[in-house]
């Protein structure tokens, strides 16, 4: 099996050469971009098995990268940001990005999310993808795609993977810990409120596309539940 393949857009050196380092340890072939205006068409020309992104770049700034990517690019983004920016945070996963991890950077909380994004892009693209049909909602793996009615509904990488668990399990309450083990493959932490953000971004499209306030409900405390309508 051919090593997978991280091109990592970093303009610290210190930080580039650290992640290359340790992801070259597990058995990764990595490639170092430090320029956000050279790293779209490296993307695009590499098509890589997963991009780490900074947000602080030279010549183009990181969600601006992601953006231009996304519709041309189906692998895995990652983004790392400064700690507690989460302006950056809503915004990588508004314009498609499927993760983020604040700096500093612990490499082993970083490799277990690529192996995490990395599993659920080849799990959706192989012949056991599957697909999730809760009443008017289909949920396509294999075609990474969700339809309502028929109708596509424009979901980010993340937020598709996100809705397939939800909708999976219709009528359970799905915890917090359960689905950031799922999505991310590691123990959930306090400070981190990427599955709260992107379930606030899934209820909201969902509700554009459903006119169903209520498609998606929180548990207070506990997690969210798909209802079953």
């Amino acid at each position: 099996m051919p090593a997978s393949v991280i091109l990592i857009v970093e303009d610290d050196p210190e930080i580039a050469a650290m992640i290359s380092g340790y992801l070259r340890e597990q058995g990764f072939v990595t490639e170092i971009e430090g320029r956000g205006d050279r790293a779209v068409g490296r993307i695009l020309a590499v098509q890589p098995a997963a991009v780490v992104l900074d947000v602080m770049l030279p010549g183009k700034d990181g969600l601006t990268v992601c953006r231009e990517v996304r519709r041309s690019y189906r692998g895995p983004i990652l983004i790392l940001t400064a700690l507690g920016a989460e302006v950056d945070e809503v915004a990588g996963l508004e314009l498609g990005a499927d993760d983020y991890l604040a700096k500093p950077i612990r490499p082993r909380v970083l490799l277990a999310r690529l192996r995490a994004l990395l599993r659920r892009a080849t799990a959706s693209t192989s012949a056991g993808g599957g697909s999730v049909r809760i009443g008017e909602l289909a949920v396509d793996m294999a075609a990474r795609e969700a339809c309502f009615r028929g109708q596509p509904i424009e979901l980010t990488s993340g937020e598709l993977d996100l809705l397939a668990v939800l909708a999976s399990q219709a009528g359970q309450v799905v915890s917090r810990k359960a689905l950031y083990q799922t999505l991310k493959g590691t123990e959930h932490e306090d400070f981190d409120r990427s599955i709260d953000l992107m379930v606030s971004r899934l209820r909201q499209k969902l509700r554009e596309a459903t006119a169903d306030p209520d498609v998606i409900k929180t548990v207070r405390g506990v997690g969210y539940l798909y209802t079953r309508s």
